[in-house]
């Protein structure tokens, strides 16, 4: 009777959420009024709360209480984002979230509030930020190996916005731009509404295929090569320093440009050195916090070689104008305290803690990965379709991506990308352990 009175009380809240009467930001009875309004025991009205939690309906605040989440939309970013079903399990976008984040925000929010120079922030930010705010930029981007004056570092609202600004800066339609045959979808759908002439390459053990783009440079004229070199998306490779080095001679005799995507580059450990520190002068180096700190946190940094910094900036003013200048004030806050270090070296542990769970849990699929990695690549065995196991599995309230977002090439692979790095230990286990048994031949 205990187990049917708790999952009515969870279901009627569910209900009442899912329908708009409870709307996001609602706060929820205190454990006391649960416990007094349905007669029932503190552990049966704690493990309410824990369900809905669980399920992405509410959110539970240390010493503020429990309040209603927004549920029209996933938490992460991503192209073409869906509307999930209540309580789905998100393996489709990386939104990861550390406990005590919000309070990290609640913190550094005070610390703005209080400071001296708040009126500063009401007015717009030049095109890449002020000068100290680009210098604290700068100084972060040390942690990937980059070592920059503050004058070739821009800020900019994300690493999407990044590439956006960079390929209408820098390219023109019909130029040819090289990518990985799987490849950030985000990229590819830029590319294409750019009108470049994608060339796709077959990658060579997951990794940029330097034969195949040393071939094609001498039949076409390359403008840009975009490469993933750590932390590859969606394969988690990183390409060797040797690799790096003959990438940058390839620029440097072919006179392309090199579009680096560091997004994921903060969870590998350790990381080789940029690209860009092989060929300075033709390498746009993109990096970001949205992974690394908070998806809702829309800061990119941009580093290019100083010819390039005036048609980057002229690209940033006629796009967004500026980055919002309370957003880049809470980024350097945290930079310089030291909190987006902490937030990364504990992501670098949540995520290997995430990857031994899942080649535990999927034992019997084959699947390509880093160690490190918030996401894996899952290959489907001969006969079984990606588009049977993706509707089987959203039957079961799972959702994951297909191989067709990633592909640019012709030919699209019976593949999924999970997305692994977003929802609770205990439900991404048993959701591995169903898509196990779905994958299985």
């Amino acid at each position: 009777m205990a187990l049917a009175r708790y999952k009515s009380i969870v279901d009627d809240y569910a209900a009442r959420i899912g329908s708009g009467k409870l709307r996001p930001g609602a706060q929820l009875p205190t454990l006391r009024k649960l416990m007094q309004e349905h007669g029932i025991a503190l552990a049966t009205a704690s493990r309410v709360y824990t369900e809905l939690e669980a399920h992405g309906l509410v959110a539970c605040e240390m010493g503020r209480g429990t309040f209603v989440r927004d549920t029209s939309l996933p938490r992460g970013l991503g192209l073409e984002q869906q509307t999930l079903q209540s309580g789905a399990v998100d393996l489709i976008f990386n939104y990861p979230c550390l406990p005590g984040q919000d309070e990290m925000l609640r913190e550094g929010l005070r610390c703005i509030a209080s400071s001296g120079d708040l009126d500063a922030l009401l007015h717009a930010a030049p095109q890449g930020g002020r000068p100290h705010e680009r210098q604290i930029m700068a100084r972060h981007l040390r942690n990937r190996g980059l070592r920059l004056p503050a004058e070739q570092v821009l800020i900019i609202n994300g690493a999407q916005q990044a590439l956006a600004v960079t390929v209408q800066a820098l390219l023109a339609p019909g130029d040819v731009l090289v990518m990985d045959a799987l490849s950030y979808p985000g990229m590819k759908t830029l590319a294409l509404s750019a009108r470049l002439d994608v060339e796709a390459l077959p990658l060579a053990e997951g990794k940029l295929n330097l034969p195949a783009l040393a071939a094609l440079c001498k039949r076409r004229p390359v403008r840009a090569v975009y490469v993933m070199p750590t932390m590859h998306n969606p394969m988690g490779t990183v390409m060797t320093d040797a690799e790096r080095q003959q990438l940058a001679q390839l620029a440097q005799k072919h006179q392309f440009l090199i579009i680096e995507d560091g997004a994921y580059a903060f969870l590998a450990e350790p990381a080789p050195k940029p690209v860009f520190t092989y060929a300075p002068e033709q390498t746009v180096y993109i990096s970001g916090l949205s992974k690394s700190v908070a998806s809702g946190l829309r800061i990119g940094m941009l580093a290019a070689p100083p010819a390039l910094i005036p048609a980057l900036e002229t690209a940033i003013r006629v796009t967004s104008g500026n980055t919002p200048s309370l957003m880049i004030a809470l980024a350097c806050l945290w930079i310089e305290a030291g909190v987006v270090d902490e937030l990364e070296m504990r992501k670098r542990k949540d995520a290997r803690q995430r990857q031994r769970l899942a080649r535990a849990a999927l034992h019997a699929c084959k699947l390509t990965a880093h160690p490190g990695s918030y996401y894996l690549w899952l290959s489907l065995p001969e006969g079984l379709r990606a588009e049977q196991v993706t509707a089987s599995l959203a039957l079961q309230g799972i959702m994951v991506a297909t191989a067709e977002a990633f592909t640019v090439s012709v030919a699209v692979p019976h593949a999924l990308r999970l997305a692994i790095g977003s929802v609770p230990l205990a439900t991404l286990e048993q959701a591995l352990a169903n898509i196990n048994e779905a994958c299985m031949p």
